[in-house]
């Protein structure tokens, strides 16, 4: 007994001892050149990558006496994307390593070509991941984006992506989006997405030097556009910043946003959109569908240069009423855009059909291509005023 115990013992330590081997693959860091952003461009008939890749001398070094940029930025042309990529190692001092990228820029010429091939190599990619966001260059490249150094912030693509998340937070007029998210929505019936876009604004060329984060005032600054519009993995065209949040409020992703109301010739009431709800029905009657919104949001005031007492209860009722007024119409001029413009259903009002009734879905469903365009949609919006802050009555003039 004591012998077959001791054997046992003996085969559990040696498997253990197996499992405990290292990895057969495994790379030290200090081998490894840290992407943090990548850039996509479309040259001739080329290719072209850029990768951001952090200096790891920089970074770590807080009381450095010589001034070194955070970044470098390395580019390399190629047929496709992957050849690309391969041939940016005849170039870094270390082999690219990819898992902590955490932006993509698409440069506007490349997205309009099509991003087939591109969401196609990053889905394959086993060292990638799919939760870094993808932004398109708006009136610009993907290598003058990442080429701009952001003062604040040591990292430029850590910038691009606070500022991502601080203005959907805040204003409403951008969208996030990560490569998973990407791929699902160019999955659906008409394969349509929308993307933030980012643009430059100043001296490009001045971005690009270390004075750009040295001067109090930097020449160059990186800016959040309107949404990137695509269809069939290709773009289409931009939505304005305005248009941008009323897409934002249609699909109920609006987290906090400013609305102005003009109140009397020259004055106007600044409100804090702090909670906002959408609700989109379908229905369909002899088969042909039509759709319903209804949107419901609360507000409190922020800023007020009118002669109004918001102590009385007809005064909050009538800025109610002129704030539901004033966000329908714009919910109405960009849903006309995206409708009649741009004819794409990146809404996915089909999936909100198809929930409804799936058997008359399956009889229009062929048919939907034509009949989007001329799809009744009908927009209700209420508005609460919820807070007045402590300043209840103003008097002007």
């Amino acid at each position: 007994m004591p012998i077959i115990k001791h054997t046992v013992s003996f085969f559990l330590l040696l498997l253990t001892v197996l499992l405990l081997t290292g990895c057969w693959n495994k790379r030290e860091l200090n081998e490894l050149a840290i992407v943090t952003a990548v850039g996509v461009d479309k040259t001739d008939e080329f290719i072209e990558l850029s990768i951001q890749i952090v200096n790891p001398s920089q970074i770590a070094t807080k009381n450095s006496t010589s001034f070194q940029v955070p970044v470098v930025t390395y580019h390399a042309k190629g047929k496709t994307l992957f050849e690309a990529i391969r041939k940016l190692t005849t170039q870094t001092p270390r082999k690219p390593y990819y898992a902590h990228t955490q932006v993509i820029i698409i440069g506007e010429e490349m997205a309009e070509y099509g991003m087939n091939s591109i969401l196609d190599l990053f889905q394959r990619d086993p060292e990638g991941r799919s939760d870094f966001n993808i932004i398109v260059a708006h009136e610009s490249t993907a290598q003058d984006i990442l080429s701009i150094l952001t003062p604040l912030e040591d990292i430029p693509a850590s910038k691009l992506l606070k500022s991502l998340k601080d203005s959907e937070d805040a204003l409403g007029t951008t969208e996030s989006v990560i490569l998973d998210d990407l791929i699902n929505s160019l999955g659906s019936i008409d394969h349509s997405a929308v993307l933030p876009s980012i643009q430059i604004h100043g001296d490009a060329d001045a971005g690009k030097s270390s004075s750009n984060i040295e001067k109090m005032d930097s020449p160059a600054n990186l800016q959040y556009g309107g949404l990137a519009v695509f269809k069939n993995y290709k773009l289409i065209g931009f939505l304005s910043e305005e248009e941008s949040r009323g897409y934002n409020f249609l699909h109920n992703h609006i987290k906090g946003t400013v609305q102005k109301v003009p109140c009397s010739e020259k004055g106007k009431i600044s409100a804090e959109v702090f909670n906002s709800s959408t609700k989109v029905t379908g229905s369909f009657k002899n088969d042909k569908p039509s759709i319903h919104v209804q949107v419901e949001l609360e507000q409190n005031i922020a800023e007020i240069s009118c002669p109004l007492d918001l102590t009385k209860p007809e005064t909050i009722d009538t800025l109610n009423k002129e704030t539901s007024k004033l966000v329908q119409a714009n919910l109405e001029q960009t849903f006309h855009t995206i409708q009649k413009t741009y004819q794409v259903d990146i809404l996915k009002f089909s999936e909100v059909l198809h929930r409804e009734d799936h058997q008359a879905w399956k009889r229009i469903k062929k048919d939907w291509a034509t009949l989007y365009p001329n799809l009744p949609v009908h927009i209700e919006v209420k508005v609460k005023t919820k807070g007045i802050g402590t300043a209840r009555k103003l008097k002007v003039g």
